[in-house]
């Protein structure tokens, strides 16, 4: 059977159907516009322990690493990057793709520093999906810290023990750094300082004892119009 003209050209004006509109894509360094709070647990050393206490920070949006009051480190991958302040804090920050970031429940942290013969564990921390940075509010001078941070994807079913700290799977982006000691950093500028005014001074001395050997240790003798005349 036919169908009517009328339908027919009906159909053809119609507007294709819209596809399903794409995920916004998140800011590169930055968690998303309608993320306001990183949820982040600090985990005790040791299993029996506990999970830690949940807690909340507000992101650091807007944020630039800017020298001489900021040093930035990058990890292999260019995807995480520390910044280490002049107030012996660090801010870690990671950016992760879109298709990337929808497969991810959580990011552990994980951080060790180097002492004479091994290393040391120094903080573990389990932070949601929706975290791009983390604050270490106290590092120490001269010691070299390795951060690493994981990824972890999501579970294929709803677990039980979901309390318990997830073992990290799969590769790791790792940046190591040293906060350079403030108190020497100080002493070098008041040393050059010092040292600059101290050159001053010297040339200065230089000039006025050339000044008294020429004109008041020698007197004009010798000169041709103050000879006596015989």
């Amino acid at each position: 059977m036919r169908a009517p003209p009328l339908l027919l050209l009906l159909a053809a004006c119609a507007p294709p159907p819209r596809a399903a509109a794409a995920a916004p894509t998140p800011p590169g360094w930055e968690p998303a516009a309608d993320a306001p709070w990183c949820p982040y647990k600090v985990l005790p050393e040791g299993p029996e322990a506990g999970g830690g206490r949940l807690c909340f920070r507000s992101p650091a949006r807007g944020f630039r690493c800017q020298a001489p009051g900021c040093a930035a480190h990058a990890s292999a991958g260019r995807s995480l990057r520390a910044s280490v302040l002049r107030n012996r804090s660090v801010l870690l920050q990671w950016r992760l793709a879109p298709a990337e970031a929808r497969r991810v429940r959580a990011f552990a942290l994980n951080c060790s520093w180097r002492g004479a013969y091994t290393r040391f564990p120094c903080e573990r921390v389990l932070l949601g999906a929706s975290c791009r940075d983390y604050l270490l509010p106290d590092v120490h001078d001269g010691v070299r810290y390795r951060l690493c941070l994981q990824p972890l994807p999501l579970r294929a079913e709803p677990a039980a023990a979901a309390a318990a700290a997830p073992e990290p799977t799969g590769p790791a982006e790792c940046v190591e750094f040293a906060a350079e000691p403030a108190g020497m950093r100080e002493i070098v500028v008041a040393m050059t300082a010092v040292g600059g005014s101290i050159c001053v001074m010297l040339v200065v001395i230089c000039l006025l004892v050339a000044y008294i050997t020429e004109n008041l240790m020698h007197p004009a003798f010798g000169r041709p119009g103050l000879r006596r005349q015989p």
